[in-house]
């Protein structure tokens, strides 16, 4: 089974980290990364590079697609990069997304008509692509897997790695990884941090958030 990590300038590198370090230990697969070319890819801060094994006209047939999130306005533009999702969209066994990697999938019309979720401040834009919003930690429809905000594509991980190879192998990676969340504040959503913070940063321009 191989899993391709889509690498692209500005993604969010925890979006691909926490999928790679969960899903990715699922026994037998090949994880690879893969961009429009091979080498170096700088996330959000520019301060990290993942190096792209291959370019994406050499990876045509995963089983497992990865699109994580990031500065994704340029990308909702790449038709090499859209062009790529929907062709081995067609021989998937799973298309999933970590944060505003859902608004690539959408941008490539694979969402049509299909719950999905993405970071919170990203939601209202789904719409716009036929794809109904939910503010769900991990949302499954179909063969179609997408997680909310950073942190979350480690549940998808886990939660997809249940899917394929039974709980006791996603239980045991998340033991060896020891996930066990115990977060020093509870403000990790809307729902739940101050509200004149949540205003803050909703009033940020997309170039801020970055």
């Amino acid at each position: 089974m191989q899993i391709a990590v889509l690498l692209y300038d500005r993604f969010t590198a925890l979006d691909a980290i926490g999928p790679f370090d969960t899903l990715g230990r699922l026994p037998g697969a090949e994880t690879v990364f893969v961009a429009e070319r091979p080498g170096p890819v700088r996330n959000d801060s520019g301060m990290l590079a993942l190096v792209a094994d291959k370019g994406l006209d050499e990876v045509t047939r995963p089983d497992i697609v990865i699109v994580p999130g990031g500065l994704v306005e340029e990308q909702l533009k790449n038709q090499a990069l859209l062009d790529w999702l929907r062709t081995v969209d067609v021989t998937t066994t799973w298309t999933t997304s970590v944060c505003t990697g859902s608004l690539l999938l959408a941008a490539a019309g694979l969402l049509s008509g299909r719950r999905a979720t993405s970071h919170w401040l990203a939601l209202e834009q789904l719409p716009a692509f036929g794809v109904e919003p939910t503010g769900e930690r991990v949302v499954i429809d179909g063969k179609y897997v997408t997680a909310a905000g950073v942190s979350s594509g480690i549940d998808m991980g886990l939660t997809l790695l249940g899917r394929i190879a039974g709980d006791r192998v996603a239980q045991s990676v998340q033991l060896l990884i020891e996930y066990d969340p115990q977060p020093p504040y509870d403000a990790g959503s809307p729902d739940k941090a101050p509200a004149d913070l949540v205003a803050e940063w909703r009033g940020m321009s997309p170039a801020e958030l970055g």
